[in-house]
């Protein structure tokens, strides 16, 4: 049996979900590794969610994005595990993993694959200069031996930019897992239901969220989770879960009709295709991730301002607007090409085809 080893130095949120996920599948076919580090939102039970077949091995040295970049011993540790596991397939997880994956093992010498998850260069949140270092980390990685498989055709097209050696899987979710928590839409409810979910940071813009609750102050708004930015949710109509356990969450969804992500930037969100297929009306913002799985009108609304998803709200509910089929749309989109299955399959595809294998023989 082949050996895949998983490098993820974020082990949690989006990245963590992708692994479990994909996982649950390669296990069948694959010696699994998982070579993770913690990140405030690794969750303390983080080995219960994954199939007992998969090893996981916790990596000191991985502390965070630039942590990890410059620190000599990541590249150390990463290189001993390599030669212990002697894994037939890397695939590495974000830009310090993908770094540090990329000039600490031979390339070369195997299929190494590198997805992003978001390229750390297109983060509004930091410095100029941090965005060209991050940048600079992404051109010179690039010029190593690795296929990068981005996760989105957003994703894909900066991936582009930077190597020829690109190709994209689009994310998927564990449809099954969420069959419980579907509630067609058959009319809008009052009083009208919105929410989101995340972390309160500025990547997910909770300025916007809280703009958008003031224009609608007769709906309900609802942030499941937690975050530092959680203060500028200000608007009396806006509740905020906190963290709670992921049944709870989707509960929450169920009972919404309206799911909005008004992020600043995106790699193929999680959440968003979640909501896509348990039929909530999804309106979202014009930034790669959410405009590759959204075509505005058809399957969600694309919105540039606080005053246009309100006004996209009002049209839904008062009917200028068919929210129902939008809603429908969406979660067979999500069934037809977003689900794991597909995505375990393509990644299989690719880990295997003769188009990547020909390049190390």
């Amino acid at each position: 049996m082949k050996k895949i080893m998983h490098v993820a130095e974020p082990f949690a949120t989006g990245v963590l979900s992708f692994l479990v996920d994909i996982t649950k599948r390669q296990v069948e076919k694959y010696e699994v590794y998982i070579l993770y580090g913690i990140r405030p939102l690794t969750p303390d039970n983080v080995e219960d969610l994954f199939d007992k077949r998969v090893s996981l091995i916790k990596i000191d040295s991985f502390m965070g994005a630039i942590g990890t970049v410059v620190n000599f011993k990541a590249y150390r540790d990463l290189r001993r595990w390599y030669k212990v596991i002697k894994p037939d397939i890397v695939h590495l997880h974000s830009s310090a993993s993908g770094f540090v994956g990329r000039w600490a093992l031979p390339c070369g010498k195997l299929p190494v694959f590198y997805t992003p998850h978001g390229y750390s260069f297109l983060m509004k949140d930091g410095a100029k200069f941090k965005r060209f270092l991050f940048w600079l980390i992404e051109y010179f990685s690039a010029k190593r031996s690795a296929i990068t498989v981005a996760c989105s055709e957003g994703e894909y097209k900066e991936a582009l930019e930077l190597s020829g050696d690109s190709t994209y899987v689009n994310n998927g979710i564990n449809i099954r897992e969420l069959e419980k928590y579907v509630r067609p839409i058959d009319k809008i409810r009052y009083p009208i239901r919105i929410c989101t979910s995340g972390r309160i940071l500025y990547q997910k813009n909770p300025r916007l969220f809280n703009e958008i609750a003031r224009l609608l102050p007769e709906a309900q708004f609802i942030w499941i989770g937690e975050g530092e930015l959680k203060s500028e949710l200000t608007s009396s109509n806006i509740c905020v879960t906190g963290w709670i356990k992921r049944g709870e969450a989707l509960s929450i969804i169920k009972d919404v009709d309206f799911f909005i992500l008004p992020s600043l930037w995106e790699g193929l969100p999680i959440s968003l295709l979640e909501a896509m297929y348990l039929k909530k009306i999804c309106l979202v913002s014009n930034v790669i991730g959410n405009r590759d799985v959204i075509r505005n009108g058809v399957n969600g609304l694309i919105c540039n301002s606080a005053r246009e998803y309100a006004n996209a709200i009002c049209d839904i509910v008062n009917g200028k607007i068919d929210g129902v089929l939008i809603s429908e749309n969406a979660s067979e989109d999500v069934e037809q090409n977003y689900n794991v299955e597909l995505m375990a399959q393509q990644y299989d595809e690719i880990y295997t085809g003769s188009n990547v294998i020909k390049k190390y023989i």
